[in-house]
């Protein structure tokens, strides 16, 4: 994996992802977003791919659009192509995504830089990191699908209120509203986020992780429960028969650690994803 804009690390079967552009205090551009986009493909195509932690290169995780183009910066091209919004085509990615996603929000993350963690699993942040959904004073509407996520996230009436004013908040409020999991000194921070990652790839099936995670943000817009009986009944049926099932709980019985055979996705069924499609279709 080679990137001009992000860096990667292994640890083992964990994908660390450092934006990297510290002289602009990461600040996101189109660059950022393809191979954001491209990391996720090829990192849901590795079997040795557990988790992802996505944190910032200096002192910020990702302080909002590039403004290189002052005033013109969010002006649309002349492309007959349909606009769409390169936030909620990113966040659209990390949705769709088979494994977990942590945020290690290590400084101020703004406008696109908050709303791109939305999508990801579990955000830990700095004890000092600013947030801010910032768009409301740059003359713009909120991005990266935020107006599906956040609520889902933080509430109506929270996220109401941060969008509504786009004022920038502290890492203390975040932490109150549910938007990080918990704070730490800066320098903490990454070693949190890499120490949740390292437990969940250790001591879970990597299928069991990767149908938990997609029914857990699936149902979040299913419309009556038995949308997720349906799926969970057909999971199980599949799961109960496979050798991380048996391991699962033979490792239980013996009190042993789990040493779980099955990856994703090689060993995934063939009705995941359960989920149809969904084209883009602008609006007239």
């Amino acid at each position: 994996m080679t990137y001009s804009v992000i860096e990667t690390e292994r640890h083992d079967s964990v994908l660390l992802v450092r934006l990297n552009r510290p002289d602009r205090l990461n600040a996101y551009n189109q660059t950022m977003c393809d191979e954001l986009i491209r990391l996720y493909d090829e990192a849901d195509a590795d079997n040795d791919v557990r988790v992802v932690v996505v944190t910032g290169n200096g002192r910020a995780f990702c302080a909002g659009a590039d403004l290189e183009k002052a005033g013109a910066t969010f002006q649309r091209d002349d492309s007959d192509e349909p606009h769409r919004d390169s936030g909620g085509v990113l966040n659209l990615r990390t949705y769709e995504f088979s494994k977990p996603v942590i945020a290690a929000i290590n400084g101020p993350a703004v406008g696109v830089g908050a709303t791109m963690t939305l999508p990801m699993d579990v955000r830990i942040a700095a004890d000092t990191a600013k947030m801010g959904f910032v768009f409301a004073r740059r003359g713009i509407v909120a991005d990266g699908c935020a107006s599906w996520f956040l609520p889902r996230v933080v509430g109506i009436s929270k996220a109401l209120e941060w969008t509504l004013s786009g004022r920038v908040f502290g890492a203390a409020e975040a932490l109150e509203a549910g938007l990080v999991r918990s704070l730490h000194p800066v320098e903490e921070v990454l070693p949190a986020a890499m120490e949740l990652a390292k437990e969940i790839a250790e001591n879970t099936s990597a299928i069991s992780v990767t149908f938990n995670r997609q029914l857990m943000w699936r149902m979040l817009g299913a419309d009556h429960p038995m949308a997720a009986h349906e799926v969970e009944s057909r999971a199980l049926g599949f799961v109960g028969g496979t050798a991380d099932a048996r391991e699962g709980v033979e490792s239980f019985l013996e009190k042993r650690p789990a040493k779980y055979p099955g990856r994703a996705p090689a060993d995934l069924p063939d009705f995941y994803p359960w989920w149809p499609d969904r084209p883009f279709t602008p609006l007239p």
